[in-house]
């Protein structure tokens, strides 16, 4: 940031986020309850597991983000799957104003926030097209899964550093 004239502070960069495109890279929806058939009462429990991908694309200031759902539809009392959905979409950000220190956690929180409204609408629409009861996904904590992540990778760097005074064997 340059000083502004006359002592005035200097002003902030402009972030700008622009939605480029949005896709869907995969998905694979199983009905195993009309596969198999199913007997007696059926009290779903769902499980929800996401997953964040990004990287830099070819173009300036062009990512790509993925975020990647797994939905498994389980019957409470036996433990038998009644579905599984497989959902990884993605989209295509124009990103300009975000320091260099910023951009990894921009990148898998801000930008999933945009896309996921629409997916889940396609995890509601492919439900109920698919013989059950519309599934509205909870809101998403990205940021809890990003910093969960970064805890992790953290820990295990932790584990994997040998101290400058230890023996080397």
């Amino acid at each position: 940031m340059a000083d502004a004239p006359n002592g005035a502070a200097p002003q902030p960069t402009q972030v700008k986020m622009q939605v480029l495109g949005q896709f869907i890279r995969d998905l694979s929806f199983e009905n195993i309850v009309a596969q198999k058939g199913i007997n007696g009462d059926v009290k779903p429990d769902v499980q929800v597991q996401v997953n964040l991908d990004a990287k830099k694309r070819p173009a300036d200031k062009q990512y790509e983000v993925i975020t990647k759902f797994v939905v498994t539809s389980k019957n409470k009392e036996t433990g038998d799957v009644l579905f599984a959905l497989e959902l990884d979409y993605g989209g295509i950000f124009l990103i300009d104003g975000i320091p260099e220190t910023q951009l990894h956690p921009f990148l898998m929180i801000e930008c999933p926030r945009m896309l996921f409204p629409f997916v889940r609408r396609i995890v509601s629409d492919v439900t109920r097209d698919g013989g059950f009861p519309p599934l509205n996904l909870d809101t998403v904590d990205f940021m809890g899964i990003y910093r969960n992540e970064m805890e992790r990778r953290a820990k295990v760097q932790a584990e994997n550093t040998v101290p400058q005074d230890a023996p080397i064997s």
